[in-house]
């Protein structure tokens, strides 16, 4: 009898921690849904290889009052490309690509300097290739005037390498549409036939499938987004977002899926139903490297990697409103996907991990900074970081991660609080010219054109070469100029 009265009290005390969990993230979600304005929200939530948390809230279409189920399908945008990864992966293991191959050995018809290139700089985005996206239509991303891929392809080979590979990122939608062209020559079938036979498939993923605007795809989610500037007018406004996705380049950005089914496709993943060995997910989330050794922003198709010392994260975001993050060490999934483009669900994210492991929070600098300065006010981001850095040795914001999120913020109509990230940005990094540049576009953007001539001559200062900065500090003086 006390056996039994043991187990009541232990299975009593669990669900009365899960519903703690639940309720804590139910308040993330609604706090974050309200200050964004998102419509309609999945979220998933993966923790030793179980779906622990499945919710949907809002609506999914606006206009007829749909909720957001389960079953609803979003759109992922750029977070296609951790399935390309995974392909790309799977047929390393089948020994038909080489990640240190020059892509000449797979591809024919390439500029000479294009031909050296390695498989893995097109995985991490390091190839120095010219942009693709410039030859599509900029509104809604088709073909446009070019009419075909094989025209586009013909006016993209002429194109100058933006830099010399190896030597910088830049983000490339070329560099997956390349990647395709290789899954197709080495496995004999579409890029598209591939990830449903070894991908959805194998994980059973019911609800995913390529497809853009134009497709009629079920139980779908339409993309929506503020809009400013609207008919001639200044109007914050929501609009229905149209995209299009040219079937030959969607390795990049094609795929549509939910919460569920992108959760269970990581549970595959990380129990060996896609990758025959365990190195081979190691070796895709760790990063590759420029040429003078040093690693690079990229791990293999995953666009956030956070290599700290405690809680590890790998992850991707897609279209600024849908994101991911992995915690492989803590066995931890979180999943949001969202129908507003610019909702960047990955700021929150690190905060919903902390749900589950507190210590979470203390990894994530951004996280950490967030949290406490919406209570304490972001005017005190220098006061507050300093502190911490005093009491926290391990406390290190990077200037990359402070400066994309005060850019989002931006977005979000966050300005002030914008400005305040900015501000501790070249408080923290003063000899970054880039930091500067930034603050100093911003405050443009907010009317304090005295501080942001200040802040751009002070970029231009710290890199001559500068030549936004230089361009921006004639801009602001003609329009002085004429006052």
């Amino acid at each position: 009898m006390k056996k039994l009265n043991l187990i009541i009290l232990l299975f009593l005390s669990l669900h009365t921690f899960a519903q703690s969990v639940n309720s804590k993230v139910n308040e993330i979600i609604n706090r974050e849904m309200k200050e964004r304005r998102i419509p309609g929200l999945q979220l998933a939530v993966v923790q030793n290889d179980k779906i622990v948390l499945s919710k949907s809230y809002g609506y999914a279409n606006i206009q007829d009052n749909i909720s957001v189920k389960n079953t609803t399908i979003f759109p992922i945008n750029s977070n296609t490309k951790i399935f390309t990864g995974v392909s790309v992966m799977q047929l390393v293991e089948e020994d038909k690509i080489e990640l240190n191959a020059p892509i000449k050995k797979y591809l024919n018809d390439l500029p000479s300097e294009w031909q050296n290139i390695t498989v893995d700089q097109l995985l991490t985005h390091i190839s120095g290739l010219p942009e693709i996206l410039q030859l599509l239509d900029p509104l809604t991303g088709n073909i446009g005037p070019l009419k075909t891929e094989q025209a586009i392809w013909k006016k993209l080979k002429i194109l100058p390498l933006e830099f010399k590979t190896g030597e910088q990122f830049s983000y490339n939608q070329t560099n997956y549409y390349l990647l395709g062209k290789i899954i197709e020559k080495v496995s004999h079938q579409s890029f598209s036939d591939n990830f449903v036979k070894n991908q959805f498939e194998v994980v059973g993923m019911k609800h995913t499938l390529f497809g853009d605007s134009r497709d009629l795809i079920p139980n779908f989610a339409p993309t929506y987004r503020y809009r400013n500037f609207f008919d001639g007018k200044t109007d914050d406004k929501l609009v229905n977002n149209y995209t299009e996705f040219p079937d030959f380049t969607r390795t990049g950005a094609g795929i549509n899926s939910t919460a569920e089914d992108m959760a269970n496709w990581i549970i595959a993943l990380q129990t060996g139903k896609l990758f025959q060995k365990s190195s081979t997910l190691d070796l895709m989330w760790s990063p590759s490297k420029f040429n003078n050794g040093n690693p690079t922003n990229w791990t293999r198709g995953w666009g956030i990697a956070k290599f700290r010392k405690n809680h590890k994260a790998i992850g991707m975001s897609g279209g600024n409103r849908s994101a991911l993050l992995v915690y492989p060490d803590d066995k931890l999934t979180i999943i949001v996907l969202t129908n507003l483009g610019g909702s960047a669900p990955e700021d929150f994210l690190e905060e919903i991990a902390g749900c589950y492991n507190s210590d979470i929070l203390k990894a994530d600098p951004l996280t950490f900074l967030r949290k406490n300065l919406r209570e304490i006010g972001f005017d005190k981001a220098i006061e507050f970081t300093e502190k911490t850095k005093k009491i926290n040795p391990e406390f290190n914001p990077q200037e990359a991660e402070l400066n994309n999120w005060a850019y989002r913020m931006m977005a979000n109509n966050q300005q002030t609080e914008a400005l305040e990230i900015f501000k501790l940005n070249v408080h923290l990094f003063p000899k970054s010219w880039n930091a500067y540049d930034s603050y100093g576009e911003a405050l443009l953007k907010t009317g304090n054109k005295d501080k942001a001539i200040e802040m751009y001559k002070k970029s231009v200062e710290l890199n001559p070469k500068n030549e936004n900065g230089k361009q921006m500090l004639l801009k602001i003086e003609e329009i002085l100029k004429k006052k």
